[in-house]
């Protein structure tokens, strides 16, 4: 029997991504045909030649609708990738919201024009992904038909992550997997640990990744007088990501917005306690001091002392990641999920098929 073919809009490139098509392929036996934007939107220049691209798209997308005849269309982010979905003919088609609200920044220019592209791919969907329950919240403002909407996380490999802990216990040994970008305030995270690093608390801080703000968090490090206590690891390969996670005993992410963090997931999974903000993308997942922490938006005096909290108290923290991944292990188990998932795919192909 023939492989049924999905054409995936969006960036194939990023770990999100590159988990939902392998899941498809593994639990849907499906072919994937991928398409995306070629120019990076990391300068004013580029977002002008990107919105040219973006305007030619759709041709473009019909071209290959046409030569590889895919049996359905899926994307991420709905005022984009989910956007061209929507104009391709195809159906059935799946969207993706990827935040709490595809609608970011909150302030921009060009907000009403997002909300009426977001609205088009809403209504033309036959399927809409909300990875947690934080998405859902922004879909029922915009109206979306509820039944369309599937609430699951893809999940995690947790035969990948597996609960083990390989990290110091005399020490608050700390890790950070997410990247260098001003909105995941590395900066906070450093000036709490300066703060016990003046209160003679010992701590081993690793911060995974690469971004903008690499050389700016390197200084900040030599400014703060922690820099031996500092490792930056700068990319590293997925694989290597268990071990470090399982060396650690807590996880920070500062965000200030979230979606559903597969980061946070990992953590959760390795035996890592979460200390994250207190905004709904984490409130999804996370309860103050039941099994993880909640702090304030930029609030690096609260996140040091309850750094300082989490570590006197080991017995709360050992209870915690044994209660978060029985957590997971339930409702956020990429092998359940994906197949779950492609399932509906399937489901949803052979509604469309005209045979």
């Amino acid at each position: 029997m023939k492989k049924k073919k999905i054409l995936f809009l969006g960036e194939s490139y990023r770990a999100d991504a590159i988990t939902w098509m392998n899941g498809l392929k593994e639990f849907g036996d499906f072919e994937i045909i991928t398409w995306e934007l070629k120019t990076p939107s990391s300068d004013i220049h580029n977002r002008i030649l990107r919105i040219f691209e973006f305007e030619l798209a759709i041709f473009r997308i019909k071209k290959i609708i046409k030569a590889q005849q895919p049996d359905m269309v899926i994307a991420e982010r709905t005022t984009s990738y989910g956007f061209l979905a929507a104009l391709s003919g195809v159906k059935p088609i799946a969207i993706a919201q990827q935040g709490r609200t595809d609608l970011w920044p909150e302030k921009s220019i060009s907000l009403p024009l997002k909300k009426l592209i977001q609205n088009y791919a809403f209504k033309k969907a036959d399927l809409i992904h909300a990875w947690g329950p934080v998405m859902t919240i922004s879909m029922m403002e915009a109206n979306v038909d509820m039944n369309k909407v599937l609430v699951l996380p893809k999940g995690i490999d947790l035969a990948t992550f597996v609960n083990i802990n390989n990290a110091n216990p005399e020490k608050i040994c700390a890790i950070v997997t997410r990247s260098l970008l001003p909105e995941y305030r590395h900066d906070i995270i450093l000036k709490a640990f300066a703060i016990l690093n003046q209160k003679g608390i010992d701590f081993a801080l690793t911060i995974l990744g690469d971004g903008t703000q690499l050389s700016k968090l390197k200084d900040l490090t030599k400014d703060l007088g922690i820099e031996n206590k500092v490792n930056f690891t700068g990319r590293i390969p997925n694989t290597a990501l268990p071990k470090l996670l399982q060396q650690s005993n807590i996880y920070i992410s500062m965000p200030v917005t979230e979606g559903v963090s597969s980061s946070l997931f990992e953590a959760m999974a390795t035996n890592c306690y979460p200390i994250v903000t207190d905004i709904a993308g984490n409130q999804s997942w996370i309860k103050h001091r039941e099994n993880g922490q909640l702090i304030t938006v930029d609030d690096y005096k609260m996140l040091a002392e309850e750094l300082i909290w989490a570590f006197e108290n080991s017995e709360h923290r050992n209870e915690a990641v044994l209660k978060n991944r029985l957590f997971l292990e339930k409702n956020a188990d990429y092998n359940i999920n994906m197949k779950i998932i492609a399932n509906k795919y399937h489901e949803l192909i052979n509604t469309n098929s005209p045979n």
